[in-house]
């Protein structure tokens, strides 16, 4: 949801965005969100493929609910890169 909260974004532009989501992953986060109203896709019928996802009304306000969230982790992104080390270290 990030990556389309300001613009309309290719399949292959969001599997760049979206780093060590594999292929089935990010395929399947799409199809559930757009099965929830969430994310539209706009299939053009072209050769070679041409398919674009974009936030709907809906998904845009519950990425404005999730604002906070995000403001909440890039303020303490170092704190939780240190917690993440240490879970790792054992």
């Amino acid at each position: 949801m990030y990556f389309l909260y300001h613009e309309t974004r290719r399949y292959g532009e969001l599997q760049r965005c979206v780093r060590g989501v594999t292929h089935k992953m990010l395929i399947q986060q799409l199809k559930e969100l757009e099965s929830d109203g969430i994310v539209s896709r706009k299939d053009y019928k072209e050769i070679p493929p041409r398919v674009e996802y974009s936030l709907t009304p809906l998904g845009l306000t519950l990425a404005e609910a999730l604002r906070p969230l995000c403001d909440w982790g890039i303020k303490n992104e170092d704190t939780i890169k240190e917690a993440l080390i240490r879970r790792k270290q054992g």
